[in-house]
């Protein structure tokens, strides 16, 4: 089987519905997403992990017989989702050309191994979706892992990652995926905003800006019914929607080889790089003072944290936000990392042996 290179365009765009209910529905959906032209690889989820027993947990192998089906018709390449090597069997069977790991398996390293070692001599191409909880490491290492067992074509999928509140179904948190390509640069990035959004509407932002951080492609759930889905309604697109959205993202380069543009950009990027030395010189000297301040309360048996006084702090730098014109959430994750840097540095001084 020809190895599908997820390089070979970009953006690459895989699309497909949630889950495989029904042959009819799955060929449906297959075709109509086909005719789009907009999509290179079909997706459907085969095997569903569910977090409670007793819901749609997938069709198993026959819903893998349709794919190949929907193969045949349409002449692309498809994608299901694995999570143990009995899956990795069974599509290799099938001819699966692109297997994704899910984010409730990139968590177990055992898991990620066993289908690595089902894995072993085979050129199919695997993506990797990020795990569940915020953790590059254990995404970095299931990468490690199809790398020893020989695993060429690897690809990433930015998924989100799970949180209480927000407006997310998963939190983007879009640093950890810019940290995740600076330490594997080399690996196509794949955004899935349904994951993400869980929801129809912000589906388009969300894609649009994964497409202005230079990611390679788009993973999106389409259904040629979705209110009438089995799994995850709310978020699949029709094959028409789909179609709609995919024109609507600007895909743009990641450079232009023009003199004022190089000669704009590398001015600004001299001011930044002088503002932000000024601010590191800053920080460094607020931590000298968290230092005395932590000599001062070791001296008089005082606790590192004082609630009152950080409480007014950031009440303080939030209601600035739009003076300032930084969001809130921004502002809070600075002041976060400000204060942990600064109680770690008075921890230091009282506990001195």
């Amino acid at each position: 089987m020809e190895t599908f290179d997820l390089r070979r365009k970009r953006p690459v765009i895989i699309s497909g519905p949630c889950s495989a209910e029904t042959e009819e529905q799955t060929l449906e959906t297959c075709r109509r997403i086909a005719a789009t032209g907009l999509v290179d690889v079909l997706r459907a989820g085969v095997w569903k992990p569910r977090t409670r027993p007793g819901t749609f947990e997938g069709v198993g192998l026959k819903g893998l017989a349709w794919m190949a089906r929907a193969k045949e018709i349409t002449g692309l390449p498809i994608a299901v989702e694995v999570a143990t090597s009995k899956h990795v069997e069974g599509a290799l069977e099938f001819g699966v050309d692109v297997l994704w790991v899910g984010a409730r398996t990139t968590v177990n390293p055992f898991s990620v191994q066993d289908i690595c070692d089902a894995l072993r001599g085979s050129n199919v191409t695997v993506l990797i979706k990020n795990p569940m909880n915020p953790d590059i490491e254990l995404w970095v290492g299931a990468v490690q892992r199809l790398q020893k067992v020989g695993i060429e074509n690897i690809g990433l999928i930015h998924r989100g990652f799970s949180a209480i509140g927000g407006n997310y179904r998963n939190n983007p948190m879009w640093h950890l995926a810019i940290e995740m390509r600076r330490r594997m640069p080399g690996l196509p990035m794949i955004c899935d905003p349904s994951h993400i959004v869980g929801r129809r509407d912000g589906l388009l932002e969300v894609a649009q800006k994964s497409a202005d951080l230079n990611y390679d492609g788009l993973i999106v759930e389409s259904h040629v019914c979705p209110e009438k889905a089995w799994s995850d309604a709310s978020q699949q697109l029709t094959p028409s929607d789909l179609e709609t959205m995919l024109r609507a993202v600007k895909w743009r380069k990641e450079a232009v080889d023009k003199p004022e543009f190089v000669q704009a950009l590398d001015g600004f990027r001299a001011q930044i790089d002088q503002i932000d030395a000024e601010l590191y010189d800053l920080l460094s000297r607020r931590m000298d003072i968290a230092e005395k301040i932590g000599e001062v309360k070791r001296d008089n048996n005082v606790t590192i944290l004082q609630s009152g006084r950080w409480g007014d702090i950031v009440e303080r730098v939030l209601a600035q936000s739009g003076k300032l014109r930084l969001s809130r959430d921004f502002l809070s994750t600075i002041l976060e990392a400000i204060h942990l840097e600064s109680i770690n540095r008075q921890n230091q001084v009282m506990n001195k042996r």
